[in-house]
């Protein structure tokens, strides 16, 4: 008799959406996944990859059994070991490291899942036991979330739902049609009401398609841009002077800076009309509600924590934050009242501090000799939740130091990713269909639960058990290692989770998602977490950091130049989400291949026509692809559409091979599209 089960769940992915699913199991199969009708923020509709996550956890390259190295490293030669025997060595090769330095030991993760226990919780807890040298995550988010957090106290904004009541939407940085549906669903509605949407993008993407209005500024001049509506705001007096004086700091100093920032001058650094400021500071100064949906695209420059900054001053200018449907829109994470300490138990360091490195320079990382002020050299990295090799900013040097025969690496993951072909030993990791984990999310203000739907396909296993099973083998090599804190099942960290919070995991087990308890203009009244309890203009702590306590415009560390003059930003392909997904055939299909978009002018000068192939090139690289004159790309600026594995590139690259390690103004984040390239027709491939 055929068995049918309907099982709740959450998408783990690095998305604001954070949908709720409902998966469909025939006989133990997993036949389908679709969005959950009941939660609200998914309403039954999932992304066009995620909609394909069976092809994903079925598909015939998944690693299934741990495998070991038998080739070079990277070139992704492995035979099949059992798991005793992969734990064994691996616990063997990470004790004798831990015995002369614990901290030549570095755990590298980000969000290949974002739950809480497959993510955050018995890893965090086995190299704190270790000792091991701390990560610094600021791969995709920090300089915004700093940035976000000396202006407003932490990751705190609108809820997502009323942006389908506002009258006003600038959507900055962000191509929600692709990386932010389910707001883009609100924005529809607001728009069938009335409202107007404006697109502040250097991409013609397809959100800025469906858009009002499209300002396709410079990459790097959103700062200059925000302080321009400020002075057009100041002068024209649209102000909520009584909002000003009760629920802001620094604003004399801010009116200050922003009255150096005329229209023209502005216009003139973002390669925007001086009209189309004027133009955009009316609509929002004389609008409401009017509301910013900002999204991390534009923080990946040198400047990017002032830009967020300088974009998160605008809402209190106008007293936006009065209504409910005004306001801005970053992250709402910080609302999340998840207990991650009682996760991942810090306490396990003791009296340690061990140093801390940045996953953005991995690179450097990775080929530092050691020394006193950097310390040991890095012998060990266990990989998971991450893919560095194709991710990591000047991949050249990322992939040169994965290659180093005395670097014992292991990767916990589904694939053979450019890092896992590098790796000692590749363990096969559960999928979201397999394993229990809990979520929160950035884009909305729920708590999800993710029930397994289906049993671990082959040997598989989920995060949190391996390194409950790594735990077991150090506590039997050194007594000291107390194994007694990785007995909480995956179950129990679920629940460890919310333990003692206003969710009641009964209701998650029983609909599979929560609501966190939050007002609905969280700063109608100021209240704002900061020390002052008023929104920051001017924060003196960021002096103690070395950085401007006024939000400026910082100029892009790679301008054009005669050598490299094009301007190259590098947001996700539509059908990808980072590295995720670039095997998945349908998925890959619909992308086709490695493009660079271009402008009819750039192309022409260089005689490249649509579709022919290229080499984009700087001082640290070369990337080859093909050129898409579709209309999308501004003149002066070229789009490297990502983020494809560096397997799947013609010469072994993908766009992260021209991309540098240099560093965010605020938040020690990298600078993807901060980057200048040339490029040129490329002789036709063997």
């Amino acid at each position: 008799m055929t068995h049918i089960a309907q099982v709740r769940g959450a998408c783990p992915h690095d998305c604001p959406d954070t949908c709720a699913l409902v998966t469909t199991v025939v006989d133990g199969t997993a036949i389908k996944v679709q969005g959950n009708q009941e939660h609200a923020h998914t309403g039954g509709v999932l992304c066009a990859k995620v909609s394909k996550y069976t092809e994903r956890t079925y598909h015939a390259e998944r690693v299934l059994q741990p495998l070991r190295r038998v080739g070079p490293k990277g070139s992704g030669r492995f035979e099949p070991v059992s798991w005793e025997q992969a734990l064994d060595d691996i616990a063997a090769r990470l004790h004798a490291i831990a015995q002369r330095d614990p901290e030549a030991i570095l755990p590298y993760s980000y969000a290949g899942t974002m739950g809480m226990v497959q993510g955050e919780s018995m890893d965090r807890r086995f190299f704190h036991q270790l000792g091991a040298s701390l990560l610094d995550r600021t791969i995709c988010a920090s300089a915004g979330s700093e940035a976000l957090a000396a202006t407003y106290g932490g990751k705190l904004g609108m809820r997502v739902e009323f942006f389908a009541e506002s009258r006003l939407i600038l959507i900055w940085g962000s191509n929600s049609i692709a990386s932010n549906l389910h707001f883009w669903r609100y924005a529809q509605e607001a728009k069938r009401q009335g409202a107007k949407l404006v697109c502040i993008d250097p991409r013609k993407s397809e959100t800025a398609d469906k858009c009002h209005e499209h300002l396709q500024l410079l990459p790097g001049t959103d700062a200059a841009l925000a302080l321009a509506l400020m002075h057009e705001l100041i002068v024209n007096d649209w102000l909520d002077h009584d909002y000003l004086a009760q629920h802001t700091q620094g604003w004399d100093a801010l009116k200050a800076r922003a009255l150096q920032w005329p229209p023209e001058r502005a216009a003139q650094v973002c390669g925007l009309e001086a009209e189309q400021i004027r133009r955009l500071a009316r609509d929002y100064g004389t609008t409401k509600p009017a509301a910013i949906r900002l999204n991390y695209g534009m923080q990946r420059v040198r400047g990017g924590g002032n830009a967020v900054r300088a974009i998160a001053c605008l809402p209190a200018l106008v007293g936006a934050w009065r209504e409910r449907a005004g306001g801005l829109l970053l992250s709402s994470s910080g609302a999340s009242p998840f207990k991650r300490a009682a996760l991942q138990m810090p306490q396990l360091l003791g009296p340690r501090r061990p140093r801390t490195l940045n996953m953005s320079t991995i690179g450097d990382v990775l080929l530092h000799q050691g020394d006193a002020a950097f310390g040991p050299r890095v012998e060990a990295v266990v990989v998971y939740n991450s893919n560095p090799v194709a991710v990591a900013p000047e991949s050249a040097k990322v992939a040169a130091g994965f290659a180093r025969e005395d670097l014992f690496t292991v990767v916990l993951d589904h694939f053979l990713t450019d890092t896992a072909d590098h790796a000692d030993y590749v363990l096969p990791a559960t999928t979201q269909l397999e394993h229990w984990d809990i979520h929160g999310s950035y884009g909305h203000t729920d708590v999800l639960l993710n029930r397994p739907a289906i049993a671990p396909q082959g040997q598989a296993r989920s995060n949190a058990q391996i390194f409950r099973d790594l735990a077991a083998r150090m506590a039997s090599l050194d007594p000291a290692f107390a194994a007694a804190h990785f007995q909480d099942s995956d179950e129990a960290l679920c629940r460890m989770a919310v333990a003692d919070t206003a969710i009641d995991f009964e209701e998650l087990l029983q609909q599979g998602f929560a609501h966190i308890p939050l007002p609905e203009a969280p700063f109608a009244a100021g209240g704002f977490a900061t020390p002052s309890g008023k929104c920051e203009f001017d924060n003196p702590a960021l002096a103690r950091l070395g950085i401007n306590t006024l939000p400026d415009h910082v100029p892009n560390y790679e301008a054009p130049t005669t050598e490299f003059p094009l301007a190259m930003i590098s947001p996700p392909a539509r059908n990808f989400l980072n590295s995720t997904f670039a095997n998945v055939a349908s998925l890959a299909r619909m992308e086709e291949r490695p493009l660079l978009e271009l402008h009819p002018d750039d192309a022409a000068a260089r005689g490249i026509a649509d579709g022919d192939r290229l080499r984009v090139f700087n001082a640290r690289g070369e990337h080859v692809c093909h050129a898409a004159i579709n209309g999308r790309a501004r003149a002066g600026v070229v789009v490297g559409l990502g983020l494809w594995w560096r397997k799947h590139g013609e010469n072994g690259t993908n766009v992260n091979e021209l991309t540098h390690q240099q560093l965010s103004d605020i938040g020690r984040a990298p600078c993807f599209y901060d980057c200048a390239v040339q490029v040129a027709k490329a002789e036709i491939a063997a």
